[in-house]
């Protein structure tokens, strides 16, 4: 039974356009096959593209700091700092978005009429340096 599957479906499967594969790859996080000179993914690497996705997309996690944690046996104990960094970076980013909820949600209950920034209370809240 054949277990590799070719580049051109697993772009389809998580809508990932070759190049991105292609660059994965030159980044040294997915190491295809060949078969008759196409790349292939056995399930291993059909895994580490979905790993890649989910910490592209979920953690916000860049390119190197995916390849620390792919390669974690050669990283030491540097990985764990990789992962300890981006908890800290995904809590500012929560902390903002949290926030930016919170103006929207003001902006939508208050009662001043005209725009937005005219209003006494919402431009008490914007931090001015003067």
């Amino acid at each position: 039974m054949d277990d590799l599957t070719p580049i051109r479906t697993v772009s389809d499967w998580f809508g990932v356009p070759i190049s991105t594969l292609h660059y994965w790859e030159r980044r040294g996080l997915l190491e295809p096959r060949r078969r008759s000179g196409q790349r292939c993914f056995d399930p291993e690497q059909v895994y580490r593209v979905a790993l890649i996705k989910l910490w592209r997309e979920t953690g916000l996690m860049s390119i190197e700091e995916i390849g620390v944690l792919l390669r974690r046996a050669e990283a030491g104990p540097r990985w764990r700092e990789t992962v300890h960094d981006r908890i800290a970076a995904l809590e500012e980013h929560i902390a903002r978005l949290d926030a930016a909820r919170d103006y929207l949600r003001y902006l939508l209950t208050c009662r001043h009429e005209g725009a937005p920034e005219g209003c006494p209370l919402f431009r008490e809240s914007v931090p001015v340096p003067f």
